[in-house]
């Protein structure tokens, strides 16, 4: 994996479960460009994910129209400095988006943080899910110093499950977390990142 930034290392403990993230990262390797999302990404952001898969199981607004976008976007760049989360545009070579992969830190500092991820209907099946969701992995672990990485999957979505799978990640014994989205009642399932040599 290769890392770019703005020279910080971003990795500095707030206190009270806080982890300073950097502002700006560039991060590559496993077939994808992960990059930060910017004010001409609004229109692309629109087209990707107002979209009925998109809408069905993600938190996603929907529909997912222009200020809907801004205010995702705003949202984000909020939590960033929070210290809460990071969130990369997925592409090819660091151009148009394709998706989103995002880190979400626990509040418990570095113990356990949670990878989450969504792509753009026409650029599904092509392996750039689950080589983002690597290099996301890789950063959180190496750089970010996260223990534990989980992933929480909806009973059913067959997509992101093949997506995890191919990142490194098992399904664990934890019980079924019962939870509801849009008014829809679902059961997530906890997914662990386990490195290939742990795995024998």
């Amino acid at each position: 994996m290769e890392t770019s930034g703005d020279g910080r290392t971003g990795l500095d403990d707030l206190g009270a479960g806080r982890v300073c993230l950097p502002e700006r990262v560039r991060l590559s390797g496993h077939g994808v460009v992960l990059r930060e999302w910017e004010d001409d990404d609004l229109a692309a952001m629109v087209e990707l994910f107002d979209d009925p898969e998109v809408a069905y199981w993600t938190p996603l607004a929907s529909p997912f129209d222009p200020e809907a976008a801004r205010a995702y976007l705003e949202r984000a760049r909020r939590r960033r400095a929070a210290g809460e989360r990071m969130q990369l545009a997925i592409t090819v070579d660091g151009g148009e988006p394709a998706g989103e992969v995002l880190l979400m830190l626990s509040g418990l500092g570095l113990d356990v943080a949670e990878i989450g991820y969504g792509l753009g209907a026409a650029y599904r099946g092509r392996g750039l899910a689950s080589g983002a969701v690597r290099v996301m992995t890789e950063f959180a672990r190496k750089t970010v110093g996260v223990s534990r990485l989980l992933l929480e999957i909806e009973a059913g979505n067959a997509a992101s499950v093949a997506v995890a799978r191919a990142a490194g990640y098992h399904l664990t014994d934890a019980p079924p977390v019962p939870s509801e989205e849009k008014g829809r009642p679902l059961v997530l399932r906890t997914w662990e990142y386990e490195e290939s040599d742990r795995r024998g």
